[in-house]
């Protein structure tokens, strides 16, 4: 029988010390907030905001058929990754479903998955099931490790006075060993989940807490803030960043979900590569973006319809605080996915006005 209690990260006792409203998410404890979601929202968009995200899977790679065996079970091309990259990928089902999205990293002589955490087991139980013949080994490495996300434009700021390394030459989606406050081994990544410029840094589950802390330090003059997993969800919104179990599942090819261009049907076999090409061919939907003209809020399973016919439904909806506006993800008839499309979204039994706009809802201003 498996346990119920949910796991805790190293930083568990600081978030209930320090205000963390604590929820069980995936099998971990994890605070979904501190003040308020929309003050988090705010935090992150116009200075920095610290994110747990210690509960996703961290899975290292090791071996020398370690990258053949990647390439077999995800569906973008690995081996086109040059050290010090990162990609993103998917591990399919044999019928073109989705199993997760990951991140590959690639190290100098070795690699790194990210998954999330609510599928870890399914992702280890998947590469299992696909490793005979490959000379490699796979760590889980979630337990020992934490994993700390720093975003916002004040983002590089805070963390270079503590990192041994320039950040300016780290670019988006690339990744370097460092050294956090002159002894803290890390994993500094410059990646994210809120569509700020941002780094999330893996680092030794006992030097967690010291990270942290100095981190709100060197944070204080940009109005640095913890941030729980309700505002890390608008946030992620608003760049209309997929979320597994949402606009991704087992039952929805990459294709429809607008993740396609992750899937690379000329790399050669993989799982799920048949049905793949089939659902290339023939999405069967098309994942939009809806903006509706009052402020009712679109939950998950809405049904988005036309003249009295059903198009499809939401996946994600929000009242999104930066752009001040009842917003919606939704998997529709690709032939109603036009920009300036009128629909009708049932909103708790009543019909709500809406109209298809383009993806990303938000996209940060550049430098």
């Amino acid at each position: 029988m498996t346990d119920p209690t949910p796991l805790h990260t190293p930083l568990f006792d600081w978030h209930q010390t320090n205000g963390g409203r604590m929820v069980d998410f995936a099998g971990w404890s994890m605070p979904v907030q501190y003040t308020s979601i929309v003050e988090e929202h705010q935090a992150v968009r116009s200075g920095v905001g610290l994110f747990d995200v210690s509960h996703m899977g961290r899975l290292a790679f090791d071996g020398p058929k370690a990258l053949s065996w990647i390439n077999l079970v995800a569906t973008n091309d690995a081996t086109k990754l040059e050290p010090g990259r990162i990609q993103y990928s998917l591990l399919a089902n044999d019928l073109g479903g989705l199993i997760d999205d990951i991140l590959v990293y690639r190290l100098d002589k070795s690699y790194y998955v990210v998954c999330n955490a609510s599928n870890r087991d399914r992702v280890v139980a998947q590469f299992g099931e696909h490793q005979e013949g490959f000379k490699a080994t796979l760590t889980d490495k979630t337990v020992e490790t934490a994993m700390i996300a720093v975003q916002g434009p004040a983002a590089a700021a805070t963390l270079q006075p503590l990192v041994d390394r320039p950040l300016d030459g780290l670019k988006y989606y690339h990744v370097a060993t460092g050294k956090l406050m002159g002894e803290v081994e890390a994993l500094v990544s410059r990646t994210g989940y809120t569509g700020e410029d941002g780094f999330e840094l893996i680092v030794p589950g006992p030097s967690a807490s010291r990270v942290w802390i100095a981190l709100m330090e060197s944070g204080s003059g940009f109005g640095v803030a913890p941030i729980g997993l309700g505002a890390r969800d608008t946030l992620r919104f608003e760049a209309a960043m997929p979320l597994y179990g949402h606009e991704l599942s087992d039952t929805i090819n990459p294709f429809a979900a607008g993740v396609g261009w992750a899937v690379k049907i000329d790399k050669g076999d993989f799982v799920g590569s048949d049905a793949l090409k089939q659902h290339k061919q023939s999405p069967g939907s098309t994942r939009v973006g809806l903006k509706l003209d009052g402020k009712r809020i679109a939950r998950q399973g809405s049904m988005v319809t036309a003249d009295d016919r059903t198009l499809g439904s939401v996946t994600s909806g929000t009242f999104a605080p930066t752009l001040q506006a009842s917003l919606a993800m939704a998997l529709i008839d690709p032939g109603s996915s036009a920009p300036g499309t009128k629909v009708v979204v049932d909103v708790r039994g009543k019909p709500e006005p809406a109209e298809v706009v383009p993806l990303p809802f938000y996209k940060r201003p550049k430098p």
